[in-house]
């Protein structure tokens, strides 16, 4: 459980929601492990349902906290509010921004912005610890070329020009990506990004991670109470979660790429983990899916130090923490979206 912001994030799938007076109290295996009075609250989020009482529902809705119940996973489950305080408003704030073109380019190069630096700090960070084992030189280009892509956000004018500049970086960044591979070269490469379906064991593996990341994602803004299916840099279409796919651009580097990289330089998946269908389409068999998802499941219980809050916060509630920061900066609480960035 964190308190981040006035969110109350709890994390084990065995605590139960119950009230006392005024107090949110949590309890494990019926014994108190944390309390605090519920006007310090503007939301609750639960990971894993074990329970909460009638009480605390009708407490809930009394102070306007709201109460969103997601699966261990992320999936989101359900949420409880009382009276509209601000999610109507909020979406509202949403859709004018979304029609307003200087608007959205302002966002999406925020989005963008996060995504190349992230990109970026992976692969020096590879030069810095297998310089040895890579082309180098090629790499160091590649970081050179990606500093100029993040300056070009800065000044883009339009939708057009920025999705043009993200393109150009996601083909410098994985131009190089398979210098970052280690082990198993025969099986495991990268020649290019390939998907519906993925072609080879690296891009089924980085398709997988991606699905998770999504749907992580689009639970986040939900719980926060933005639509996530009316984005500011993805094109709106039918059943397309738009916005979900803008935020999680910052992450696909830090939370995916590295994931997959370490599954394979360190050989917890091996070639005999993926499987060609008969569309020649590549994926991962049911037990490597359960592997990948045990070392996702591992690597969001990480604490990192957020760039922006300056406190620790689990990896895993990364999305949730910049879902939180975007619709305040939505609401006008914020001058502006700051984007996740590693360092």
């Amino acid at each position: 459980m964190r308190k981040m912001l006035n969110t109350l994030y709890v994390t084990n799938p065995d605590a139960f929601l119950a009230r006392d007076g005024e107090n949110l109290v949590v309890r494990i295996n019926e014994k108190e492990v944390f309390r605090t009075p519920i006007h310090y609250l503007e939301s609750i989020v639960t990971f894993g349902y074990m329970g909460a009482s009638p009480a605390l529902f009708a407490l809930c809705v009394e102070k306007g906290v709201s109460l969103t119940f997601l699966t261990q996973h992320g999936k989101f489950l359900a949420s409880l509010s009382g009276p509209v305080k601000g999610n109507v408003l909020l979406r509202r704030k949403q859709y004018r921004i979304a029609d307003s073109p200087e608007e959205c380019v302002r966002i999406a190069s925020r989005f963008l912005t996060g995504k190349l630096i992230n990109s970026r700090v992976i692969i020096r960070r590879f030069i810095s610890d297998h310089g040895e084992k890579c082309d180098s030189q090629s790499i160091k280009r590649v970081c050179s070329e990606l500093a100029k892509s993040i300056f070009s956000l800065q000044n883009a004018k339009s939708l057009d020009e920025i999705r043009g500049i993200e393109g150009d970086g996601a083909k410098l960044y994985f131009s190089v990506f398979d210098n970052l591979i280690l082990n198993d070269k025969e099986s495991f490469f990268f020649k290019k990004r390939t998907r519906r379906p993925p072609l080879d064991n690296m891009n089924a593996l980085l398709s997988f991670l991606y699905t998770l990341l999504l749907n992580e994602t689009k639970s986040a803004l939900e719980t926060v109470g933005l639509d996530p299916y009316v984005g500011f840099l993805h094109r709106d279409r039918p059943g397309r979660p738009g916005l979900a796919l803008d935020l999680m651009e910052e992450f696909r580097p830090y939370m995916a790429d590295r994931l997959a990289l370490t599954l394979v330089n360190r050989r917890q998946l091996i070639p005999s983990d993926f499987i060609q269908k008969e569309t020649s389409g590549v994926f991962l068999i049911d037990s490597a899916r359960k592997t990948v998802l045990e070392a996702w499941q591992n690597r969001k219980k990480e604490e990192i130090t957020h760039p922006f809050l300056g406190e620790k916060i689990p990896l895993g509630l990364l999305p949730y923490t910049q879902a939180l920061l975007l619709s305040r900066f939505l609401r006008g609480d914020m001058d502006d979206y700051p984007p996740f960035t590693w360092k």
